[in-house]
């Protein structure tokens, strides 16, 4: 197969599959999920004409008075009785202004004796501290698109319409397969040869950034039987992600395993550096993600195509990542045949790559907080250069 630029690979990948089916779940719960339908209004809001201060409800064109103050409008109450020529209502934050009043005297601005009110300082002006009805959003109203994430505002607004459970999308479940023969568990004495299991628990991290449930399959050897079962036992998740195996050596067994699992391969190699060897197909209901073995082009990977594929099953709208523009701080020089993906930082004058782009350097990895995307064939970039950048998923 032929090396796939990253935007066909990713519109390749998100069509194995579409969103997962819908739930209603209560709004509280539902932070971070993607709405499956649209949500709109069920009422007004406000429901009446509402005071935004503590003061009297008079007419405008009565300033500045006097009227005589005839009734209270407390908030949670209900709307107070038409309000006659020459009378006042006295009225608290939040409440709901009479018919007939247009104003809001301030209780600082006005002077009471006994039932008598007159204004101080300048006029009223009409719809002064009013806070009129439906000026947040009326019945009917589309407030929120299928697609979008749930954060505490838009929960907010949604219970605030009037809904007490919202349609979102199954959270997708993710199977971790990490393999090689020189794995160890993450904490276990690593002899010369072994190698710390790293991927898993990075992955874990990442994925912590989307709703989603998390299987970790643990460490698998480069055998071929053990690997097939670990695929079918994999099957019941939505997504299948391995790390390792996905080159070409003698031990690199995924694409074999897969295969004789019933798995069958959509794509294989991208043309990216780093992350290179990923390949993606359908095993059953499920789709399969393989990702390089070492942790940073894991990394890369999984930013451009496992978080993704979880937001698009997740239901979400615009599931790729975020790019932006951002000025260099140091040159860079050009690129060669492939799109090349730069562990970078914010700096105090700008975007700085760190020190070493080898796939293995984990170490500059970790001091990274973005990727500067330069595609192939690009020109050397000097200091003050704008860039695109992908930030880190926090």
């Amino acid at each position: 197969m032929s090396l796939l630029p990253v935007p066909e690979a990713q519109a390749r990948l998100l069509a194995l599959a579409g969103p997962l089916s819908v739930e209603e779940i209560a709004a509280a719960a539902c932070a971070g999920r993607w709405l499956a339908l649209n949500v709109t209004s069920r009422r007004d809001q406000p429901w009446a004409d509402l005071s935004s201060m503590d003061g009297y409800a008079v007419r405008a064109a009565e300033w500045p008075g006097p009227w005589r103050v005839t009734d209270i409008s407390s908030a949670g109450g209900a709307l107070p009785a038409p309000l006659a020529r020459g009378t006042a209502c006295r009225i608290f934050t939040g409440a709901p202004v009479p018919v007939g009043a247009d104003a809001i005297l301030i209780q600082e601005h006005a002077a009471l004796t006994g039932d008598t009110l007159r204004g101080e300082d300048k006029p009223l002006t009409q719809g002064q501290h009013v806070r009129p009805a439906a000026s947040d959003f009326r019945a009917g109203e589309t407030l929120l698109a299928a697609g979008s994430q749930l954060n505490a505002a838009r929960i907010a607004l949604a219970v605030l319409a009037g809904h007490g459970v919202l349609p979102v999308r199954r959270r997708p479940i993710v199977a971790l397969l990490s393999t090689g023969n020189e794995l160890v568990a993450p904490g276990a004495p690593t002899p010369p040869g072994r190698l710390p299991s790293s991927n898993a628990p990075m992955l874990a991290a990442m994925l912590a950034a989307v709703p989603c449930d998390i299987i970790d399959l643990g460490i698998v050897p480069d055998d071929l039987p053990a690997l097939t079962q670990a695929f079918i036992k994999a099957g019941e998740a939505d997504i299948i992600v391995s790390t390792g195996g996905a080159s070409v050596g003698d031990h690199d067994l995924v694409r074999a395993a897969f295969t004789e699992a019933g798995g069958s391969l959509d794509f294989w190699k991208i043309r990216m550096r780093p992350g290179k060897p990923l390949m993606a197909g359908k095993l059953g209901d499920s789709v399969f993600l393989g990702l390089p073995g070492n942790p940073v082009s894991a990394h890369v990977t999984a930013m451009l195509f496992l978080l993704p594929l979880v937001r698009h099953m997740g239901g979400a709208a615009s599931p790729l990542p975020a790019i932006t523009n951002a000025q260099l701080a140091i040159p860079l020089p050009g690129t060669g045949e492939r799109d090349d993906y730069l562990r970078a930082f914010h700096g105090e004058d700008g975007i700085v790559s760190v020190t070493s782009q080898d796939s293995a350097a984990v170490a500059a990895m970790a001091q990274a907080d973005c990727l500067i995307w330069r595609p192939a064939h690009s020109g050397a970039a000097g200091a003050g250069d704008i860039v695109k950048i992908l930030p880190f998923p926090l």
